[in-house]
């Protein structure tokens, strides 16, 4: 059996031809939402729900990140020390990244709930 994934497939999650890799999608993209999305039971009966949950709420933290790096100088200048600011900025970059990322895998573990399957390309 090929364990065949994509570029930037999450390193939690199993391949989709492994026994149990729905299991591990769906715990993963838990991870990426609030805890109290676990109360619902349409999210746990149906992953490719929660995936699109999960896509959305990631969007609105890449969103969140990005208006807090574009307005973090102007609001703390004067609150905490130039370096705390600078620091603040780096933070806001690093977690947006991480976010754009976690969006990219997002898709793919949508993609794989899905249907989708990859092959290999010669």
């Amino acid at each position: 059996m090929s364990q065949l994934v994509p570029p930037g497939w999450p390193a939690e999650v199993l391949p989709p031809q492994a026994p149990e890799w729905e299991r591990s999608a769906v715990g993963w993209l838990f991870d990426l939402c609030p805890p109290d999305y676990r109360a619902h039971e349409v999210l746990r009966r149906h992953p490719v729900v929660l995936a699109r949950f999960a896509a959305q709420h990631v969007a609105a933290n890449v969103q969140a990140a990005r208006d807090g790096l574009r307005t973090v100088r102007e609001e703390l200048r004067g609150v905490v020390p130039p370096e705390v600011v600078e620091a603040a900025i780096a933070a806001y970059d690093r977690e947006g990244r991480r976010l754009v990322q976690a969006g990219r895998q997002v898709e793919l573990v949508r993609e794989a709930l899905s249907g989708k399957r990859w092959v290999p390309r010669l």
